[in-house]
């Protein structure tokens, strides 16, 4: 705690006696990574972690000694904070709204909240290794695997000097191999024998199917060589769901044939690049790019799922917090490797699904299909509070979304952020469904403080998201109303830009008065298809989609239409949405069952030149393009 606390306390008491309150100041508590456990918080004596100094101000208000109308800051140095275990922000760590709990670095420093470990002792690969490819051989380096907590550390991403490496895969880079056949009834793929480079037998291998605008990652079970093809089987749970969902669908037909990459196995470890951890045996293998060396490399693999947690109740609300400077590094998503993945959209998971014969639900007469569904994890998780923003702050390297407003959440900003590097959403925000709930099933809750509300999203940069699971988006927003999604810079993504709306239902639902404006959309749909640089979905009224510019929509040579993407695309049950005044290169939208209410004027490629230019960061943000203006997306 700050040495001149008690004093300022004391001139306060002695102002108010005259009438005379001065406006509040912050008690400032320090943090830096070579600070103490125990430290008393000041400048010159720092704690060391963040949680530390959070129960040491905890401590104080239990005390009485920070009062609810007293702003604390905590100030952070530069530096890597390896966070042991999520940081929880309960209610009462902040106080009230004039007086929040501040979270910010230090000017000049650039503070990273890491939930990875570091890996060094790598040494150039001497030995023979079976199943590594010919090409490798001398050009492999090999590290030991770390332990937490006596346990082997399991990961499915890696950093080298900041940059992500590729877990083994075949083929390599933008190629992607044909599926034979799909077998719906006996669960079975075709695939080309030569896929496999090589493999004996399955031991942790993947499949990565690209269903139109989703992937499915299946855990191959077994395979059996015929002739030029093998077929393989997958593990459960995600091989019944794979096969029995209808939508996305996997296309094999005599016009079309899914593509597919297989990942995760010593024999495909062939390129600079890529890297392959042998869980049984402790090690780590990896083949540098031109000009890494490995000796002063800076590798990290992730071990947290969750950096921060914010949570309160809906009787007691957490909230009251202000993060600046901060940027969450390194998370882990391991799921797909115990449970397999198969999304329905936007990276929502699904936990069951299955085709309707005959059609038709008591909620949606005409459904062909039933789906349950769970929510990707995000570095950042907020439920239930109110008054937290999020202010240049940058998400980066990380397994899956970036940040996350759960439910019950209102009044908050995200603005000058900076989300790349995700293998999930960038942005994720709202209700998508209860796992327990079918997804296509209203959400209209009677308790409406449970409805993420009033929350602005404004001049962040988002790009590089889904670089996992190509179905994710740079801002989803699921039910949710009054949300601004304004002056966004949103590029090079897998899938669609910005996602606003859930259920396809053009029943009553919480989605309502959304604006979604000025946002610069470019250089999406780089990998699926049937997308929309800007997509809305379900009924909500009062939502304005305005002045945005949209453009660079090139479609992948994978997709099986590919004119079928759209610079905005109102999806179904879509209604009581005004477009207007939205520049994109041509008239190419999409308004696929829409309900009532819609209205369109004024997009297109006549749109004014002012309103064009307008859209994207603001100019006070602008300096955070700067590290792309030299770089194609």
């Amino acid at each position: 705690m700050s040495n001149s606390h008690n004093r300022r306390r004391l001139a306060s008491i002695f102002l108010a006696g005259l009438g005379l309150v001065a406006p509040a100041r912050a008690v400032d508590f320090w943090v830096a990574p070579a600070g103490a456990a125990h430290a008393e918080g000041s400048r010159e004596k720092p704690f060391a972690t963040p949680a530390a100094a959070l129960q040491k101000i905890r401590d104080l208000r239990r005390l009485g000694k920070i009062a609810t109308n007293e702003p604390v800051q905590l100030i952070l140095r530069d530096g890597i904070y390896a966070l042991p275990r999520p940081v929880v922000f309960q209610p009462g760590d902040a106080g009230a709204e004039n007086a929040p709990l501040v979270i910010a670095a230090a000017p000049g420093a650039h503070p990273v909240w890491s939930g990875g470990v570091e890996i060094g002792g790598w040494k150039k690969l001497t030995k023979k290794i079976p199943g590594l490819p010919a090409a490798a051989r001398g050009e492999i380096w090999v590290a030991d695997a770390p332990k937490i907590d006596g346990h082997l550390l399991e990961f499915r991403q890696l950093w080298v000097n900041d940059a992500k490496a590729i877990r083994a895969r075949e083929p390599n880079g933008e190629n992607l191999v044909r599926l034979v056949a799909w077998d719906k009834s006996n669960q079975v793929a075709t695939i080309p024998a030569a896929a496999l480079a090589g493999i004996q037998q399955p031991a942790r291998q993947e499949m990565v199917v690209d269903q139109v605008w989703e992937i499915a990652v299946l855990r191959v079970k077994s395979f059996r060589i015929e002739n030029t093809n093998a077929l393989v089987t997958f593990q459960s749970p995600e091989s019944r769901i794979e096969f029995q969902h209808p939508w996305p669908p996997v296309i094999v037909t005599t016009n079309y044939h899914a593509p597919f990459f297989l990942a995760n196995a010593m024999e495909f470890l062939d390129s600079p690049g890529e890297w392959f951890e042998d869980v049984h045996v402790g090690k780590i293998y990896y083949w540098p790019r031109a000009g890494e060396d490995m000796t002063r490399a800076k590798v990290f693999a992730p071990v947290l799922e969750t950096l921060v947690q914010i949570e309160g109740s809906p009787d007691l609300p957490a909230g009251n917090l202000q993060f600046k400077g901060i940027t969450f590094a390194h998370t882990t998503w391991l799921r797909p490797s115990e449970q397999g993945h198969v999304p329905l959209q936007a990276g929502m998971f699904m936990l069951d699904a299955r085709k309707l014969s005959p059609k038709g639900t008591s909620y949606h007469p005409k459904l062909d299909n039933v789906a349950w569904i769970g929510r990707p994890p995000a570095a950042v998780a907020v439920k239930n509070a109110g008054h937290v923003s999020f202010e240049n702050c940058t998400f980066e390297h990380l397994a899956s979304a970036g940040l996350d407003f759960e439910i019950g959440t209102h009044d908050d900003l995200i603005q000058g952020c900076v989300f790349r590097d995700l293998g999930g959403n960038g942005i994720q925000l709202g209700k998508f469904s209860d796992t327990n709930i079918e997804t296509h099933f209203p959400y209209n809750p009677s308790d409406e403080s449970e409805i993420c509300a009033h929350e602005k999203i404004a001049d962040n940069l988002v790009t590089d998201c889904g670089n996992e699971d190509w179905g994710c988006v740079g801002i989803g927003v699921g039910y949710a109303r009054n949300i601004s999604i304004g002056h966004n810079e949103v590029f090079n993504l897998p899938y669609t830009g910005i996602s606003v709306g859930w259920g396809w239902t053009k029943m009553t639902n919480a989605l309502r008065n959304n604006f979604i404006l000025a946002n610069h959309v470019h250089h999406v749909g780089r990998r699926l298809g049937d997308l929309g640089g800007i997509y809305l979905l379900s009924a909500q009224p009062g939502t304005v989609v305005a002045e945005n510019s949209i453009s660079n929509i090139p479609p992948s040579p994978f997709v099986p239409d590919p004119k079928h993407w759209f610079y905005l695309y109102l999806d179904e049950g879509s209604s009581g949405i005004t477009v207007r005044d939205n520049w994109c290169p041509a008239e190419k939208f999409l308004k696929n069952a829409n309900g009532p209410g819609n209205t369109w004027s004024n997009n297109g490629p006549q749109v004014s030149e002012k309103i064009k230019n307008a859209a994207g960061l603001e100019p006070a943000f602008q300096a955070l393009l700067k590290p792309y203006e030299s770089k194609s997306p």
